[in-house]
């Protein structure tokens, strides 16, 4: 499968190759949503804006995972039913060290307050997906981070834990989105599997927007492993 990924410097885009697990996309069972409720929201750093957070029945892990509605999204599904620009999306794992507590062992405390600002001014959704440590949760991860403390990188330490490098299916972020009717989206990811997922499961990436880059000495090590060991789309200083 070949999607576009638009260059963070430049805004140019260009097209490249993801992997594909299926010849025909397998559209995931259909969701519906239980509850929307509007939720002012406040960053650390003072950035404000407002969310529709909604909750689903039926999604396929039964995880409580939810969506946020950011910016104009009703007017974003409209334009994309008219055919024009789709919404702007980042399914964003659950990270509690990072989110939370601020840690710069990763990037995805300052992945999810760019993506909070870039989807209220495009209009879009952003997912908060309870995907703790890429699928192996909060306790298994400080114990990869230990690992990783003693020499080993991040796909490394899980697989010494007897789990897999990335245990994230995205079944429930495509039952989410096709219940909102966004069937066609523009990716705020770095992750190529995110994109190839969400196409085998029928939704349409449009294109692939990658996030900026949230470098920091304690995660250097880190983002340098996701650009050479899983492709992520990251513009990291002489990494290719």
């Amino acid at each position: 499968m070949t999607v576009s990924l638009r260059c963070p410097s430049s805004g140019a885009e260009h097209r490249v190759e993801t992997r594909v697990r299926h010849d025909e996309p397998s559209p995931a069972p259909e969701a519906e949503i239980r509850a929307q409720v509007t939720v002012p929201m406040t960053f650390a750093d003072g950035y404000s804006t407002t969310a529709s957070v909604m909750t689903f029945h039926g999604l396929a892990d039964g995880a409580e995972h939810l969506l946020l509605g950011l910016g104009d999204w009703q007017g974003a599904l409209a334009r994309a039913a008219d055919g024009g620009e789709a919404p702007l999306v980042r399914p964003h794992s659950e990270c509690l060290t990072g989110d939370v507590l601020g840690s710069e062992r990763c990037d995805c405390g300052p992945q999810l307050r760019e993506a909070a600002e870039r989807i209220t001014e495009a209009g879009g959704f952003l997912l908060y997906l309870r995907q703790e440590g890429r699928g192996i949760g909060l306790y298994a991860k400080l114990d990869a981070y230990a690992l990783q403390d003693s020499g080993l990188d991040t796909y490394e330490a899980n697989l010494a834990l007897g789990r897999g490098e990335d245990e994230r299916d995205y079944t429930a972020v495509a039952q989410m989105l096709s219940a909102v009717g966004a069937d066609r989206i523009r990716l705020l990811s770095n992750n190529p599997d995110k994109a190839a997922q969400l196409e085998d499961l029928g939704i349409d990436v449009e294109v692939q927007v990658p996030t900026g880059v949230h470098l920091t000495e304690a995660n250097a090590r880190y983002l340098e492993t996701k650009v050479q060991h899983t492709g992520h789309l990251l513009a990291l200083p002489g990494v290719a």
